[in-house]
């Protein structure tokens, strides 16, 4: 069951924010990592491989939890409860430069983040999570 992010919070996954990713260790303690987010409207979308831990744990495991906390107020967050729907290499590199572009104002991924020869020894995924929980802001203000 599918819900939407809020329009009121969409900026948190649209401009470089930072976020926190939660996914499950095959012994299913929680593993959290700070990523680079994105939003199509319909999906959260996430830039790893496939060599990475939460790549792995992704594909073994659907549920994930990502916190995204407003920078500039920290009263001011987004945390869901969601469910990978797909991984796909299809596109991955050119939304990976495109998310170096959002987050650091370089070009590529490849080459200006990490060495081109990098590129070789890994496959590059954008991973969409499906929004199922949402809670928003902190309850003291």
């Amino acid at each position: 069951m599918s819900v939407s992010i809020p329009e009121s919070h969409c900026d948190l996954l649209t401009r470089p924010v930072y976020a926190v990713l939660t996914t499950l260790m095959p012994d299913g303690q929680p593993q959290s990592t700070l990523v680079w987010a994105d939003y199509d409207g319909q999906h959260v979308l996430i830039n790893t491989t496939m060599e990475r831990q939460k790549g792995r744990n992704m594909q073994a495991n659907p549920h994930v939890s990502l916190l995204v906390v407003d920078p500039h107020n920290s009263s001011r967050w987004l945390t869901l409860r969601g469910c990978v729907v797909a991984i796909s290499e299809e596109g991955a590199v050119e939304h990976a430069d495109r998310l170096t572009r959002l987050y650091t104002g370089k070009s590529h991924f490849y080459g200006d983040i990490y060495p081109v020869e990098q590129m070789q020894r890994e496959t590059r995924v954008i991973v969409r999570i499906e929004p199922q929980h949402i809670a928003l802001d902190a309850i003291f203000k």
